[in-house]
């Protein structure tokens, strides 16, 4: 006597193979897009660094900070920066600057406001100085703006 025994999975087998393979990619793209987060922000702190090198060499050569907005011409014309970075969610089509502001009297620009918006939180920025809103722009320096302010409005 032989015995016929079906070899094979189960509905149910399967079922439960596909839930728990559901449930791990979730959490695999849940750890993902944080990630993503923190490498955008570690960009923007590094592109506000280069932008802060070459705003000092701009400062060394022409004892002024460069005019606001930003052009090819005031940085990578020069030398100071290969290019002037914007935001890592920018697009070719729509980029999206950092915000910079030129603060002084009258045509002395002899500090500047820089920033961008982090997506998650950064304790080391926690002692970062924020220029208040109300300083003075130096002529053609743009519009300040406040540090605090998550929508940048912008300040007269």
């Amino acid at each position: 006597m032989t015995k016929n025994k079906q070899k094979g999975f189960t509905l149910i087998e399967l079922l439960v193979v596909i839930a728990i393979i559901g449930v791990l990619s979730s959490v695999v793209l849940a750890s993902l897009n944080t990630a993503r987060q923190k490498s955008r922000d570690a960009r923007r702190i590094a592109d506000l660094g280069q932008l802060r090198l070459a705003f000092e060499l701009y400062f060394d050569t022409n004892r002024n900070y460069p005019p606001s907005p930003l052009t090819a011409a005031s940085l990578v014309t020069p030398g100071y920066i290969s290019a002037i970075p914007v935001d890592p969610l920018s697009t070719d089509a729509a980029p999206i600057p950092y915000l910079y502001a030129t603060l002084g009297t009258g045509t002395v620009c002899n500090s500047y406001h820089l920033g961008a918006i982090l997506e998650g939180t950064n304790s080391a920025l926690n002692s970062d100085a924020d220029a208040p809103a109300t300083e003075v722009p130096c002529t053609g320096g743009g519009s300040n703006f406040a540090g605090t302010d998550p929508t940048y409005d912008q300040k007269p």
